[in-house]
């Protein structure tokens, strides 16, 4: 079989490798991306788009089994488990209902608000230097609601924000009509986060392939990783459907699909694929100007130029490929509870995609305590996208010794004693 080499070879061609691939371009290192399909085909294609600082808050907080219990049973619920033996989820949710004290959440807050505003400001700054066609826009976020006992409720949300110094401002039922006439009058208030933004997800990932190729960047699609040789602590050769690599160094970013391949090198990676959902339209003539997250129903809608999303849900249902039409039509009914025109004309796409869930909610950025040449990159849960740059940052400086923008510690792969 065919043997090539390279200084650094990244797996993976999602916005996460992409991003890494970009900064260790700019710090002089010559990179590969392998990707056993296409650039941005996973979950960096169908998610809704939003850069939110404003989702710093971790999944795990009090009450937050108590809810996950209730809903377990819904098929169609926002967050749904799939009941079956599967020793590794409940390994997973024994450690994730562990984290559900406030304790912990202060802590993955902060750790969580540093790399989302960082990176957030990171993106911005490269689209605007660049160029890039992506439909980027400075706009915030609305959270919107039906229910005053949950409006009332979620005072927690803007403590923590304000906690980390996000900015957070809430907005009466008028003020929302106003500033979206696309909400119906049973909307009764709700909060805005002027500092989040949005894009195109799936342009704003082939721009960043774009800057990756025209920086010397070399990316090969359709290449699936089959297996690891190793030499004492270093991996010595990487096995693909199209031959055989070499490389000083390897980056590990194959986001939900870390885990099977890691355990050929040993490294039980604590993930779990949470499965999202979306529905792309052609854009409604009254579509929202500012994205929304429709509170009560869990529903993300993003409008574009040309397109309209609706998106959200979490089912842990490990790598079932079947398209669950519960949950599309669940999103569906949420949206028409809120927006005048919750559908667009045409159904462009109906899309599910994995993303890699962590139980501390934490992205997965450094070195490999086990493998000298392996650094891994993955586990950034629903905000892939929106920690992107400054993940691919981070991991460049830990590649390059260079003094890290963040402190890398609350990332580490030690944590899990990868």
């Amino acid at each position: 079989m065919q043997e090539s080499n390279t200084d650094v070879l990244i797996l993976g061609a999602g916005v996460i490798g992409l991003s890494c691939a970009w900064y260790l371009l700019q710090c002089g290192r010559r990179v590969t991306i392998l990707d056993r399909g296409r650039v941005g085909g996973g979950a960096s294609h169908g998610n809704c788009g939003t850069l939110t600082p404003s989702h710093s808050a971790p999944l795990a907080m009090p009450g937050m089994v108590t809810k996950a219990l209730q809903m377990m049973w819904r098929k169609d619920a926002p967050f749904h488990v799939a009941p079956r033996p599967d020793v590794e989820l409940l390994g997973w949710m024994l450690r994730f209902a562990g984290r559900c004290n406030w304790r912990d959440f202060h802590a993955a807050n902060r750790a969580k608000a540093k790399i989302l505003v960082h990176s957030r400001g990171l993106i911005g700054d490269l689209v605007a230097a660049h160029g890039l066609d992506c439909d980027f826009a400075a706009t915030g976020t609305l959270y919107v609601f039906r229910e005053q006992r949950e409006l009332d409720a979620f005072g927690w949300h803007l403590d923590s924000l304000r906690d980390v110094g996000i900015p957070v401002e809430e907005r009466s039922a008028a003020q929302l009509r106003a500033l979206e006439p696309c909400l119906r009058d049973s909307v009764i208030g709700g909060v805005f986060h002027p500092g989040d933004a949005q894009l195109r997800p799936d342009r704003y990932v082939a721009e960043l392939a774009r800057l990756v190729r025209e920086a010397g960047g070399e990316i090969l699609e359709d290449c699936a990783v089959e297996d690891f040789a190793t030499a004492g602590a270093r991996i010595d050769t990487v096995a693909t459907t199209r031959g055989v690599w070499r490389a000083a160094d390897i980056v590990l970013a194959l986001g939900a699909w870390s885990p099977p391949l890691a355990r050929r090198l040993d490294l039980r990676i604590p993930l779990q694929p949470g499965k999202g959902y979306s529905i792309t339209y052609e854009r409604p003539a009254l579509a929202p100007r500012i994205p929304l997250v429709l509170k009560e129903d869990s529903v993300c809608v993003t409008a574009w130029a040309d397109g309209y999303r609706l998106g959200s849900t979490m089912e842990f249902a490990g790598y079932d490929e079947r398209l669950n039409r519960l949950r599309l039509d669940a999103l569906r009914r949420g949206a028409a509870r809120y927006l005048h025109e919750p559908e667009g004309p045409r159904v462009i796409e109906e899309w599910f995609g994995w993303r890699p869930m962590t139980w501390d909610d934490l992205p997965i950025l450094g070195r490999s305590g086990r493998w000298n040449n392996l650094t891994l990159a993955t586990g950034h849960g629903m905000l892939g996208v929106s920690m992107s740059l400054a993940s691919g940052e981070l991991v460049a400086q830990t590649m390059t010794g260079a003094t890290p923008a963040l402190d890398p510690a609350p990332y580490s792969p030690q944590r899990f004693h990868l």
